[in-house]
């Protein structure tokens, strides 16, 4: 046997897909992405039947197909699962799929954790869509404002609330495994500036995701605490207010469309350069759009509470900030249309897709533009109007690109080719009935029409536009179906795709048809955005394994770590292999989500135990190995680390990644306060007296001592001083212990009730907020001991002690400020 064969034998051997049932226990990117995007995808079909009911039941006056209950559940639940179980999923999705490929790595660097989000994702999808079967399907829409939300009773509200908290924790889990990759997992030589654009927006977009998501995370947070203990965030008479959550919702809601949108126009800057065969026109103008964009986004949310009675000088700002979104969104249109212009266009199924999403995009923005206009806002604010641009807007900038990617990357993922005959004609039905749907919808919207109605008068005059509508809708759904058929059709008996079939540029067309489990046969030196336009002799290159890493002498599944910027090779990452435990986690997990819903708290302690022990499993036998020798032959005369910690490690950027969202969602409970505080002129109020500060000075002082012990045990265990730095760590426990007491004792000792008012409301929330972080802190500190005690943590292989350490660092300063706010703000007033 020659050494090639015996290499990729090797290789075949490490890179296995388990057989039989263990086929759902399989953690690589290549199959989690199948798996993710399919179930997407189901979803997608779900709230597309609950859309066409909706349309069927508004398709003539006074109709009564369904009851007005069941049609609050029916666009509820559909708005529900077209945002949270679809539109960002399917992005997370697609790039678990592809970007490993793209950026030249053999998997992403924590396959285990797509692995868990994939699950966490699926059982809470099941669980919310599954609720509409019961007659317990949330139905105060999709944004759940209170007061309504808040008072009903009945369990839709909280299977909304509790539901998608859980499928969140999907999305960040997918936004750090895809962030870490991009900065850390590039092929050699893929400079920063180097990397492919769907890279940069997945960078992007994954940031978003951080920033916007934790303050819905918060919002639900305090959504719930009223909901279950009847704690009045929102509740006026007790000195609450909507208006928070409001603030809270589209703090998260507005960038959300851009989380939406810009992964999709990513994949058409995949695609048009392809098949306009010439590299993207204007590389730094789209990446600094695409950070533009991102950027605005977060400055606009009050453009969803022009008629709420803000200030107007708010309008105005809100407004204008509305309005500059669409220059660094223009520009990126403009790139593609000049890279269409200036390259030979060839003609697809894909192309045809894109060519369809900007068409329909630049609709939907120029609606947008009009909607930013607030008192153009006040008028068609809650009508069908609104409901089309929104469609415009995410089936133009989200379903369409997608589509045109699932069209572009299917022989990628399958080895097979779509039918071109299906595929036209699945765009015609689609482009056709989405524009005959939604169209109509803007002049019903302009004659009155408001959302969230179940049925009209024939009076209205509204009845033939709804028709219209409704007979779009029909066709709309048979061109998607079409998609789907051609997408799911056996295709065992057609031959396997040409390799490289588009004669694309960019690095994940380098694979084998079939691909390979392992990708790559040899990671090359990347020296170009087009490697395979640019090197002719590149794929040659990789499949006679004159690249890095060839071979898997040790019979692990190993990917290179590169530095941020440069990407020069700093670690041999060992990754996850096949295993239960990240289905057993979210199962955990999910439970300690799903039992909160009817009040059972004794199994949703017992599944947050459950989920405890099966991460600590995964921790102690999956991460910071100690290996068996320090460096590693990668190929090229070049040996790096098979160990590292700190900053140049994947776990610290996941560490403080994980982190920089949860401070996100700690800042927006800390602006509930000061929101609180805004809006009443006595705060506390006249009556309430706030915690003291004895106790939360206290707390504070504590606080800054498990931080340094935690400090203190990282420096001293580095220096050798072993027996030293467990002590730190446990009066770093012990601390952190007493911290939470302290914070407990202020409100505590001074009877503050938090049903009586929002403020004794707010302090306890903050103070709940801390506690469960000073517990979680504990239970690191404790885990960082026990590796110490039993040899897998040394003063040479500490990485659990940097990224224990790094958490502190920002519960630290977490629990600091809640005891300067609680304890200190009332002496200012």
């Amino acid at each position: 046997m020659t050494d090639t064969a015996a290499q990729e034998q090797r290789l075949a051997k490490a890179w296995a897909r388990p057989k039989g049932w263990a086929y759902f226990s399989d953690v690589n990117n290549s199959v989690i992405g199948i798996w993710y995007i399919s179930a997407a995808f189901a979803f997608m079909l779900f709230g597309g039947v609950l859309a066409l009911i909706i349309r069927t039941q508004l398709a003539v006056p006074n109709n009564n197909l369904v009851s007005a209950e069941t049609y609050n559940q029916l666009f509820t639940l559909h708005g529900t699962v077209m945002m949270f179980l679809f539109a960002v999923p399917i992005f997370e999705a697609v790039a678990i799929l592809i970007l490993p490929a793209m950026l030249g790595a053999r998997d992403l660097p924590f396959p285990r954790l797509s692995a868990f989000g994939f699950w966490c994702f699926l059982i809470g999808g099941v669980f919310v869509c599954g609720s509409i079967f019961f007659n317990a399907a949330p139905d105060a829409g999709w944004f759940m404002y209170p007061p309504l939300s808040t008072e009903q009773g009945g369990i839709g509200a909280d299977i909304w609330l509790l539901g998608l908290s859980f499928i969140e924790v999907a999305s960040i889990a997918a936004a750090v495994e895809l962030i870490v990759g991009v900065l850390k997992c590039r092929a050699p030589g893929m400079h920063i500036n180097l990397t492919p654009a769907y890279g940069w927006y997945v960078l992007v977009v994954g940031a978003m995701i951080l920033f916007a998501f934790p303050p819905l995370i918060a919002g639900d947070f305090l959504f719930e605490m009223e909901r279950a203990f009847d704690w009045p965030f929102f509740d006026v008479t007790r000195g609450g207010d909507p208006l928070l959550w409001q603030h809270l919702f589209w703090i998260f809601g507005h960038p959300e469309v851009y989380i939406i949108f810009l992964p999709s126009i990513a994949l058409l800057a995949m695609i048009i350069p392809t098949f306009a065969q010439r590299p993207l026109a204007g590389y730094s103008w789209i990446v600094l759009s695409a950070i533009g964009t991102g950027f605005l986004s977060f400055g606009l949310w009050v453009h969803h509470m022009f008629t709420t009675g803000l200030p107007s000088i708010s309008l105005g700002f809100f407004s204008a900030a509305s309005e500059a979104v669409a220059i660094p969104t223009g520009i990126q249109l403009f790139v593609f249309i000049a890279t269409v212009m200036l390259g030979n266009v060839v003609r697809t199924v894909p192309m045809l897709y894109c060519l369809g999403a900007l068409a329909t995009f630049i609709v939907g923005g120029l609606t947008g533009v009009m909607l930013a206009v607030a008192p153009f806002d006040f008028q068609a604010h809650d009508s069908y109007f609104v409901v089309a641009h929104l469609h415009y807007t995410l089936i133009g900038g989200m379903l369409f690109p997608v589509i045109a990617g699932v069209q572009y990357y299917y022989p990628f993922a399958t080895g097979k080719l779509l039918s071109r005959k299906l595929g036209i004609w699945s765009f015609w039905l689609s482009f056709i009935g989405f524009n005959v749907t939604f169209l109509p919808m803007h002049l019903t919207g302009l004659l009155g029409m408001p959302r969230r109605i179940f049925t009209y008068g024939a009076l209205r005059q509204w009845g033939d536009l709804n028709l219209l509508s409704t007979v779009g809708a029909f066709i709309f759904a048979a061109g998607f179906l079409l998609f789907v058929w051609d997408c799911v059709r056996p295709k065992s008996s057609e031959p396997n795709a040409p390799r490289n079939v588009w004669k694309a540029g960019t690095l994940e067309w380098a694979g084998k048809v079939p691909a390979d489990d392992w990708g790559l046969r040899s990671i090359p030196q990347i020296d170009s955005r087009y490697p395979i336009w640019d090197d002719k002799t590149l794929l040659a290159t990789i499949d006679e394994g004159k690249g890095l890493l060839a071979d898997a002498k040790e019979g692990r599944r190993e990917t290179l770590v590169t530095s941020v910027l440069d990407a020069e090779p700093t670690q041999v990452l060992r990754v996850g292999t096949p295993t239960w435990l990240p289905m057993l986690a979210a199962i955990g997990l999910g439970g300690a989500f799903i039992f909160p819903v009817w009040k059972l708290w004794w199994p949703t302690l017992g599944s947050a135990l459950f989920f405890l022990a099966v991460v600590l499993c995964w921790l102690w036998t999956g991460t910071a190995e100690i290996p068996e020798k320090q460096t590693k032959d990668i190929g090229d005369g070049r040996r790096v680390p098979l160990y590292v910690a700190g900053p140049q490690s994947t776990g610290w950027w996941a560490m403080f990644i994980t982190m920089t969202g949860d401070l996100t969602a700690f800042l927006a409970v800390l602006f509930g306060y000061f929101f609180f505080w805004t809006i009443h002129p006595d705060f506390p109020p006249i009556g309430i007296d706030g915690p003291g500060w004895q106790w939360p000075m206290v707390a504070a002082g504590l606080a800054v001592v498990t931080w340094m012990a935690t400090l203190g045990a990282r420096l001293t265990n580095a220096a050798g001083q072993v027996t030293l730095s467990r002590g730190l760590l446990v009066t770093g426990i012990i601390a952190a212990a007493l911290t939470g007491v302290a914070l407990m004792a202020g409100p505590w000792t001074t009877g503050l009730d938090p049903t009586a008012h929002s403020y004794p409301a707010i302090v306890w929330g903050l103070v709940v907020w801390i506690v469960l972080h000073l517990m979680a802190g504990m239970i690191m500190q404790a885990y960082a001991l026990a590796r110490s005690i039993f040899g897998k943590l040394t003063p040479r292989h500490d990485a659990d002690l940097w990224n224990v350490t790094l958490y502190w660092h920002f519960t630290g300063v977490c629990a600091l400020l809640t005891a300067l706010v609680i304890g200190g703000f009332p002496l200012l007033q």
